[in-house]
């Protein structure tokens, strides 16, 4: 939605204005471009997966270390302001933790290309709400997609839910019939392991 423009594109339509046009309202497509994922862990992979078929030329990730079977994914690990600086869409897929929060601020949206999208569907707290409005107000960056929120939800008035290439989602990444009750499942399935004394299907280490 936010390469392609499509919440602006949305208000045309709610305005009954618009149509075809050849000029304006353009979006960016992924071919040939680089694609920049911050986390590579289970939900970064899947997400190198799903969009790999769009065309991207190159693909990087950043993580505590580089995985043996990145190469499975055409994947290359670089450091974070090469990835930031070289990235046409940055997907924010790491966990939240003291080292990553407000890790996406000022200092790195200044190192972004201009026409840089960023999309983060991890943990609100990863991104820095204010700096991020600032670098979509002042071209530092063209668009970015949230999907969470400090707080979620963000106050309809917000400006980052106002702000035409900004587009605001209520936590939905997971927010499928199949998905919720495969989590479900699985949290039913790890209860009856702890109460067997069995292997946890989904252990979290402490």
């Amino acid at each position: 939605m936010a390469s392609r423009r499509a919440k602006e594109a949305l208000c045309i339509v709610h305005e009954g204005r618009g149509g075809f046009s050849l000029s304006t309202g353009l979006g960016t497509q992924f071919t040939n471009k680089t694609l920049g994922i911050v986390g590579f862990g289970r939900i970064g992979r899947a997400t190198v997966e799903r969009l790999a078929p769009f065309g991207f030329s190159k693909i990087m990730y950043t993580s505590r270390r580089p995985l043996h079977d990145e190469a499975k994914l055409n994947a290359q690990h670089v450091p974070l302001p090469q990835l930031l600086a070289e990235a046409d869409l940055i997907c924010i897929c790491c966990p939240l933790t003291s080292e990553t929060t407000n890790m996406f601020n000022k200092d790195t949206f200044s190192l972004m290309k201009s026409t840089a999208i960023v999309v983060n569907t991890a943990r609100g707290a990863i991104v820095n709400q204010d700096d991020l409005l600032h670098a979509l107000e002042n071209g530092q960056i063209a668009a970015a997609g949230l999907d969470v929120t400090v707080p979620e939800p963000l106050p309809a008035d917000h400006p980052l839910v106002k702000h035409p290439r900004c587009v605001v989602l209520p936590h939905i990444g997971s927010a499928t019939e199949e998905t919720r009750n495969a989590m479900a499942n699985l949290a039913i399935d790890n209860a009856l392991a702890g109460i067997f004394d069995q292997p946890l299907k989904a252990e979290v280490e402490l």
